[in-house]
């Protein structure tokens, strides 16, 4: 016995284990037994095998040494890197901040769950002399022996000789070659070949000229590296000004000083043009990771990143988790996107998480927004982020002019048609002189709030920052504290029967266009146009080689893409999400709009933005049209600091899943009670429990609390008792509870 102990989790998951057991640690498996490493155990009184991860070793017993079980295997390599120590300890912090069981926090940091098998490359080598390998042919001649005669004088006159080709080519038999094998006149010999999602693109190539904006930048930014003051920038830059050259410039610095680099892009659909452009400059040394890669495809990744075989890892939020064993930059591109927030346990966010993981590795994060989040900003100018401002646009290219189109007064004049009389006009010039347009139909956040075409007013919550959604039962119900009034006839402000939701999808706005514009080639890109593996690639090669005039689609069309014959944007309905119960929903709207203006206009030829919306006269429209983040910042951080939301103050999320409403709303209710008995200040800051915005999914009904608090400690707090109270109630064992801190 080798004298030391292992804490491990084990993994059943369905039964709610949230603590380690202590296993003896067999001698021969001593050099292998470390943190993070995966074993089989015995478990439970038939001493059943099942799978843990182990947390600790130590050489001091827990439990009386009788009663202690061995592990079994390792099932993990014995040449695993201490990287794995890192994100089991980072699984650990995620476990404590965002609070889940910690078997769903290690799934989350160690998503590859079974070993794939290995693709292999196969060849088959002469291992005789020469002299004697003729004496072997001879005899094979002799004996009549016609295959392996065949093989053995390919390999006198080749040496090595693929698989492939032995049995295909030379049609050998599986048969002749292992007899061969066994007399000692060849080997077969297997390399790991491993799948590589990022194929076909030439590279790399040097890299692209900064101007003396980005080159400013980077100086001050590898200046800086071994500050730990400087551990986070923000670089806010317009669209277009050239932040990805900056990123791929620090890149290159920490690889040639033999580190990695994470790069966090928000969708799927931005991966085509990102991958192209760092391909170009890193060649085969970059590799992607997203939800539609295959198994093995995932698998090969994380063992060609665990291997060191790749130096930049590309994807949306799981590619966090890549294994890198000298891990030194990690880059958030488009930082403010709502999708680098988990919507399940744990409900992480990949900016904290990923300065987390910065902390562990000695690691540099940088984020990179035309509009950054609130959060990322306020903290840039408190200092607690270094901060660089990217102003001009590179290559020498203008910000878009924008318009502003009033649809109430297109529809007093008779138009009824989501397109505008500006946007038409704009269009069929765009047609006639060859050039490019998007059309974005804003769509985040839709839920069926209602609005007045004649006058542009929304019911909104009397309690609560927000707009009342429209339910089936045609009532108006507020998310955030449960207030419902009934559906007006006529709209409250102007009288107008011009009241309702709005109903537009990207296929009827396809269609529309087809109809005015019949000579025009168009393309769609939504969900249902892009459930391919490379939909998203296919649709945007296509728009970017100029096969269509026209690309219609919601916000995946609007984040990251470079399309220089791009001249136009138009917005359809811009301000539906501005009304989205959501405390965001003007935020969002900004980030929307700016991101979908910055598509126009980064060629030669000057842009032109076209926002149609029904409230001209709302900051966030008039900010987004003239690309003023300063200004939009000022005016909506005055709201937040009013209705005490972040960042102005944190906020603690409490979610509740259950089949049962009844018995989900007391165990709801209780959570609540709990809450005001420990919070003292707690006078107007615990809303709910409330539906959340969509109530039942999949006969699962959903309700949330929210706690507001001057502190993160303070949420922090009350997030531990409450655990410990569920813990202890059996009535929480039928509802799911998860938490999400902000």
């Amino acid at each position: 016995m080798s004298g030391m102990f292992a804490d491990v989790i084990v993994d059943i998951s369905h039964e709610k284990l949230d603590r380690t057991f202590q296993y003896l640690v067999p001698e021969e498996l001593a050099g292998e037994v470390k943190p993070g490493a995966v074993v089989q155990v015995p478990f439970g009184k038939g001493s059943r095998l099942t799978k843990g991860y182990v947390l600790k070793v130590t050489d001091t017993p827990q439990y009386d040494l009788a009663k202690m079980k061995e592990i079994r295997e390792v099932l993990t390599d014995s040449s695993r890197s201490t990287c794995e120590d890192r994100l089991v300890a980072l699984a650990a912090w995620m476990r404590g901040v965002y609070g889940s069981t910690m078997i769903q926090a290690l799934k989350t940091v160690l998503p590859v769950k079974k070993k794939m098998r290995q693709k292999e490359k196969k060849s088959v080598r002469l291992l005789l002399e020469p002299g004697e390998a003729r004496g072997k042919l001879a005899y094979y001649e002799k004996k009549n022996q016609r295959a392996r005669f065949r093989l053995l004088e390919a390999l006198l006159e080749e040496g090595e000789i693929p698989y492939e080709i032995v049995t295909e080519k030379l049609n050998i038999s599986s048969a002749s070659i292992r007899g061969m094998e066994e007399q000692g006149v060849l080997e077969i010999r297997a390399v790991p070949v491993y799948r590589n999602p990022v194929r076909g693109i030439a590279g790399p190539g040097a890299g692209t000229e900064l101007n003396a904006e980005q080159q400013k930048i980077v100086d001050d930014i590898l200046c800086r590296w071994d500050d730990p003051a400087c551990r986070v920038s923000l670089l806010y830059g317009v669209t277009g000004s050239g932040k990805t050259e900056v990123y791929m410039e620090v890149i290159d610095s920490a690889v040639r000083k033999g580190r990695q680099a994470i790069v966090l892009i928000p969708e799927i659909a931005l991966t085509y043009q990102t991958v192209m452009r760092f391909y170009r400059r890193f060649g085969d040394r970059i590799s992607i990771m997203h939800s539609r890669l295959s198994d093995g495809e995932r698998y090969d990744q994380f063992q060609r990143a665990k291997n060191g075989d790749i130096d930049v890892m590309i994807g949306p939020r799981s590619a966090l988790f890549t294994p890198f064993p000298n891990l030194g930059l990690i880059v958030i591109d488009e930082e403010h996107e709502a999708t680098y927030q988990s919507e399940s346990a744990p409900r992480y966010h990949a900016r904290e998480t990923a300065i987390h993981r910065a902390e562990l590795e000695n690691a540099r994060v940088i984020l990179g927004s035309a509009t950054p989040s609130l959060e990322a900003y306020s903290r840039a100018l408190s200092g607690e982020y270094r901060l660089y401002v990217l102003k001009n646009r590179a290559r020498n290219s203008r910000l878009p002019r924008a318009v502003v189109a009033d649809m109430r007064k297109e529809l007093l004049e008779g138009n009824r048609s989501i397109l505008g009389k500006t946007l038409h006009s704009e269009m069929e010039k765009r047609l006639a002189r060859g050039e490019q347009t998007m059309l974005f139909l804003n769509r985040r956040g839709y839920s069926g709030f209602l609005s007045c075409r004649s006058c542009g007013h929304v019911i909104m919550c009397p309690h609560c920052d927000v707009s009342l959604s429209l339910h089936n039962d045609n009532r108006l119900v507020c998310h955030y504290c449960g207030h419902r009034e009934p559906k007006p006839v006529r709209c409250p402000v102007c009288g107008s029967g011009y009241i309702g939701a709005f109903g537009v999808g990207t296929q009827q706005v396809q269609e529309l266009v087809q109809r005015e514009f019949p000579q025009a080639r168009v393309l769609r890109m939504d969900l249902d146009t892009t459930r391919g593996k490379d939909g998203h690639e296919k649709i945007l090669a296509a728009f970017a080689n100029q096969e269509a005039d026209i690309l219609i689609g919601t916000q995946m069309i609007v984040k990251g893409h470079d399309f220089p014959n791009v001249t136009l944007v138009g917005i359809l309905a811009a301000d539906l999400s501005l009304y989205a119960d959501d405390y965001r929903a003007s935020e969002r709207t900004f980030q929307l709009l700016a991101q979908a203006a910055g598509r126009a206009g980064r060629g030669e030829t000057e842009g032109l933005v076209v926002i149609q919306t029904y409230d001209p006269e709302h900051y966030c429209i008039r900010t987004a049209a003239a690309q003023d983040y300063g200004a939009f910042y000022e005016e909506e951080m005055s709201y937040r600091l009013v209705a005490g939301y972040p960042p102005a103050r944190r906020l603690l999320s409490i979610h509740g899943i259950g089949r049962d409403e009844a018995h989900l709303q007391t165990a709801m209710e209780y959570l609540k009670r709990l809450i005001l008995k420990i919070y003292k200040n707690h006078e107007g800051n615990v809303i709910g429990p409330a539906d959340e915005s969509i109530a039942k999914i999949q006969e699962m009904y959903r309700k949330v609390i929210y706690v507001k608090a001057d502190t993160a400690r303070e949420l922090s707090a009350i997030k531990d008792r409450l655990e410990q109270y569920m813990e202890a109630n059996e009535g929480y064992r039928s509802v799911n509870i998860q938490f999400n801190a902000e």
